[in-house]
């Protein structure tokens, strides 16, 4: 693998065919590390699923999820563009982020400041796209997104921040659903961060070393040799919180039974196969937290889909 090549970057993507110039742009926004995105999307898809319990999905449903998931996508970069001018010193002095654009010096902070905007603009359209409750909604993470980066610095806890951010998208998918933030989208919101802090507690693993050199914290280095314990503890939080949704929006049998099979079949033999000291046990865990997401979700969304379907089989 090229040195300039992130570590935990696809081997094969299509932004290694993209002209030299725009590659480290692509980097820069994680395009080659598609799982950033795919988690900051998932929570949306478990938002619209929830919205739909009682009244089943019809095609607005779709365009709601595209255009959340073009949202994902450029702010999940502009994110990461933000985050990286930030970081770059720290980034610098880190064996698994040195080569970024940033700090191996491919991109500039004025280049990458412009393309931070850049993406900003296309989630600025998905945001005016959205209804007037669904826009304020969104518009109140900026400042948690707009922080994030400094949170390592200041709090052992770094992944509950970022389970603000990433969970925000539950909300504004029911909100952009149903016009309102209700009950049973709070616990769902709840649920997401606990989740988050799971899986981001796992991908901090892989710089725990690097990460007490620099002064770097984390619920990793915070939890120690008892990770595991926690990590368990807050994905139990997570299905706990997320069958209270369920049971809020009046599919908890069904749903709940779903989320048991996900808790049992998933999560326990993913985080089971994380090994200490073995970075790459702790990334493939971490990405199969996209799976794990998508599971969820899809128990989310059986009620609603029974409700679909329900007209065509009865006749």
């Amino acid at each position: 693998m090229s040195a300039l090549k992130p570590a935990d970057a696809l081997p094969q993507h299509w932004t290694s065919r993209l002209p030299a110039r725009v590659q480290p742009f692509a980097q820069l926004s994680r395009w080659d590390r598609p799982v950033g995105w795919q988690l900051l999307f998932v929570p949306c898809l478990m938002g619209i699923a929830l919205a739909e319990t009682l009244e089943g999905f019809w095609g607005e449903d779709l365009w709601l999820a595209a255009r959340l998931l073009i949202g994902a996508i450029a702010m999940r970069g502009a994110g990461c563009a933000w985050n990286d001018l930030l970081d770059r010193k720290i980034d610098a002095a880190v064996a698994r982020t040195q080569s970024r654009p940033l700090p191996s010096g491919r991109v500039t902070a004025r280049a990458a400041i412009v393309w931070m905007l850049a993406q900003c603009a296309v989630g600025l359209l998905v945001l005016l796209s959205l209804p007037t409750v669904a826009q304020w909604v969104a518009l109140a993470a900026v400042p948690l997104v707009a922080l994030y980066p400094l949170m390592k610095r200041v709090t052992w806890w770094p992944q509950a921040w970022l389970g603000l951010c990433f969970s925000w998208g539950a909300l504004v998918a029911i909100a952009a659903a149903r016009g309102s933030v209700t009950l049973d989208a709070a616990a769902l919101f709840a649920g997401c961060i606990a989740w988050v802090i799971a899986y981001d507690t796992i991908y901090a693993l892989q710089d725990i070393e690097d990460d007490a050199l620099v002064g770097v914290r984390s619920t990793a280095r915070l939890f120690g040799p008892r990770w595991r314990d926690w990590t368990f503890g807050f994905y139990l939080i997570a299905l706990v919180l997320w069958g209270a949704a369920a049971a809020l929006a009046g599919s908890v049998l069904v749903t709940g039974v779903a989320l048991g099979v996900i808790g049992s079949m998933l999560i326990w033999p993913t985080v089971s196969r994380v090994e200490a000291g073995q970075p790459a046990s702790a990334l493939a865990a971490f990405k199969a937290n996209v799976w794990i997401g998508l599971a969820v979700a899809g128990a989310f969304a059986l009620p609603g889909l029974w409700r679909t379907l329900q007209p065509f089989l009865v006749q």
